[in-house]
């Protein structure tokens, strides 16, 4: 028991070692490419494909934008004059907002109406004007820092945009510390709605805070992004997934009247230039429905503003990433599973239905956490996770076409021995020992000589059926053949009774045969298994006629025992004379093995040689509950 176990140990090792190795190596070339940057194009078009097919949600009504479309610009000229802008906040201000954000930035005065816009800010106490910090462009002069806020945003290499910034030191002042457009806007809501100030972060003390919603920045490897620029204090945007996700004024709406002033009152209204002629548009694939997939910048503010004061008010997820020695994890376990599936599955079809299984059970897993706010890889386990099962696959494919090749050729080389030994060798090894003896004539070595001849020459026939052609037949060394279709018990008599019509000297002496096959059930049993049943009976019968001179007494049974299938060659002849394992012996020991059985060839008591095969016979499984008893 103990070296079948460790012989299947070696075979499981010997499969792992083929093709886990490469699996490996294919493995950590997917994390390489990962470290490398080479997958971050299709990290980031996951993540937009999984924030894309999310429940639609409502939109936000705490946010109000006052778009200047191409119909506005037309009747008041671009650049809008700064006095427009002036009288456009006043009139807003008029309905009592919260905040109101100005994003058009001023580096120059637009006369007319410059002092105009100057004196509506100093008169309008919730007003902020946006500036851009990298590269600067300036913003209305003469505002206090807490009346201004950035605009500038990350863009990445794909020209999408994933993520914010909350704030950034002033790259032209080193002890000056700039925040965003959106971030002062959310600032002044929640400070006049909830009383919360802006704080540091507690686990992350470069973090900025409201209360207990602290929001996760992102660093240079956060997610599938590798060695991008975090600097400042960026965030990840979870676009709010609604193609309208926020009530849109026109220039024209307000100056007729056509609103309600409900959507103004107690709101953050945000300025912008909606057209896409005079204002560039932010790619965007992360919303649901949004044709073409991009959206103006002030329609972004309101994004990131929305998304502060939900995650504060309603406690809507972040975006929040693992660490990377985790991230790896994630993706090298996906990648083992898939060597694991092309182990443990028997076809091809099953191995790609395991895979593809768990590929969908992988990107659901993805799919589902990013409801919690987490993004998980999910590109980098997939290729792992297919490429790990593709190479292990193959590789242990071909070692198993390899090792039936080497199988195939051993069986044959095995099989032409056989054949041999049980025919002419048996006939050579008869006529030596008569020659030695000198109990034969010349005329008698003649013939036998002649039949040894003719048995050499005829082997080719049997052998081209057997191997070649693959006939499920049987040869017998007499040149009987065998239908290894009919029943074992069958086959067993006829080598029997073939094999004791040869001229063997131990087969003259026999008085008494006595021979029993009982029935045994062969549908477990391959061709090969019973063409190597066969010649064991052969053999041992062979082992008599010639080394049981004198012999008077012939037993040959076969019998089941407890499930067992016991198949037993006895006679009274002198005995074993060497203890020098032949080649039957071998061929019986492996046979033994193949069986999972006992050989045992040995001295009979009082005298003669007892040769013995047995092998558990497969029963039919009793009922489960056979035994139950009412």
């Amino acid at each position: 028991m103990q070296r079948e176990i460790w012989n299947t140990l070696k075979q499981e090792l010997a499969l792992w070692r083929v093709g886990a190795l490469p699996g490996l190596a294919v493995i950590s070339l997917t994390i390489l490419a990962r470290l490398m940057g080479s997958l971050q194009f299709l990290e980031w078009g996951a993540l937009d494909l999984f924030l894309r097919w999310r429940p639609m949600e409502a939109p936000d009504e705490r946010i109000t934008i006052v778009g200047i479309d191409r119909e506005d610009l037309e009747s008041l000229k671009y650049p809008i004059a700064d006095g427009e802008l002036a009288r456009l906040l006043r009139r807003i201000s008029a309905y009592d907002p919260i905040a109101i954000g100005l994003d058009i930035s001023r580096e120059l005065p637009v006369e007319p109406g410059h002092q105009e816009l100057i004196a509506a800010f100093e008169d309008i106490s919730n007003p902020v004007a946006v500036e851009r910090v990298r590269p600067k462009q300036g913003s209305v002069p003469s505002l206090s820092p807490e009346q201004i806020g950035f605009s500038d945003f990350p863009l990445d290499a794909d020209l999408h945009v994933r993520r914010y910034f909350l704030g950034m030191p002033n790259p032209r002042n080193q002890g000056e510390y700039k925040f965003a457009l959106s971030l002062r806007l959310a600032e002044i809501y929640l400070e006049a709605t909830e009383g919360l100030i802006l704080e540091n972060g507690i686990r992350d003390p470069v973090a900025m805070r409201f209360g207990d919603t602290e929001f996760p920045r992102i660093f240079p490897n956060s997610g599938g992004y590798v060695g991008t620029d975090a600097g400042g204090v960026q965030i990840l945007l979870n676009f709010r997934n609604h193609p309208e996700a926020f009530r849109m004024l026109s220039l024209r709406d307000l100056n007729s009247g056509n609103f309600k002033a409900d959507w103004l009152r107690d709101r953050i209204v945000l300025i912008g230039v909606t057209d896409p002629i005079y204002q560039s548009q932010i790619q965007t694939s992360a919303i649901a429905g949004l044709e073409p997939r991009s959206i103006s910048g002030v329609e972004f503010q309101a994004h990131a503003v929305s998304q502060t004061l939900s995650a504060v008010l309603d406690d809507r997820t972040l975006l929040k990433t693992l660490a990377d020695g985790w991230e790896y994890l994630w993706i090298f376990s996906w990648g083992f599973v898939g060597i694991a599936i092309g182990h443990h599955t028997r076809s091809l079809l099953q191995n790609a239905i395991g895979v593809g299984a768990i590929g969908c059970v992988l990107l659901g897993t993805s799919y589902g956490v990013l409801a919690w706010g987490w993004w998980l890889p999910a590109v980098p386990p997939l290729l792992a996770l297919a490429l790990g099962n593709l190479v292990y696959t193959t590789f242990s494919e071909y070692d198993k076409v390899l090792r039936s090749r080497i199988y195939e050729r051993q069986r044959t080389i095995e099989h032409t021995f056989n054949v041999i030994h049980n025919g002419p060798l048996q006939t050579l090894a008869n006529l030596l020992r008569h020659v030695r003896d000198w109990d034969w004539g010349q005329e008698k070595i003649v013939g036998e000589l002649q039949k040894l001849n003719q048995e050499l020459r005829a082997l080719g026939e049997p052998l081209e059926r057997e191997i070649l052609t693959q006939e499920d037949s049987l040869y017998l060394g007499s040149g009987r053949k065998l239908d290894l279709k009919s029943p074992m018990h069958e086959l067993f008599y006829e080598v029997y009774s073939s094999t004791l019509e040869r001229d063997f000297p131990g087969f003259k002496t026999l008085k008494i045969k006595a021979r029993t096959f009982e029935e045994l059930d062969s549908t477990a049993l391959s061709p090969d298994r019973k063409r190597e049943l066969c010649r064991f009976l052969e053999e041992a019968l062979c082992n008599v006629g010639k080394h049981a001179t004198g012999a008077t007494r012939l037993s040959v049974t076969g019998t089941n025992q407890q499930n067992w299938y016991v198949l037993c060659i006895t006679d009274n002849g002198p005995g074993i004379y060497s203890l020098a394992e032949g080649r039957g012996t071998k061929q019986s020991q492996n046979l033994k093995t193949r069986l999972q059985g006992k050989f045992r060839r040995e001295s009979h008591s009082p005298k003669g040689t007892l040769c013995e095969l047995s092998w558990p016979v497969t029963r039919p499984r009793p009922h489960l509950f056979s035994r139950f008893k009412p």
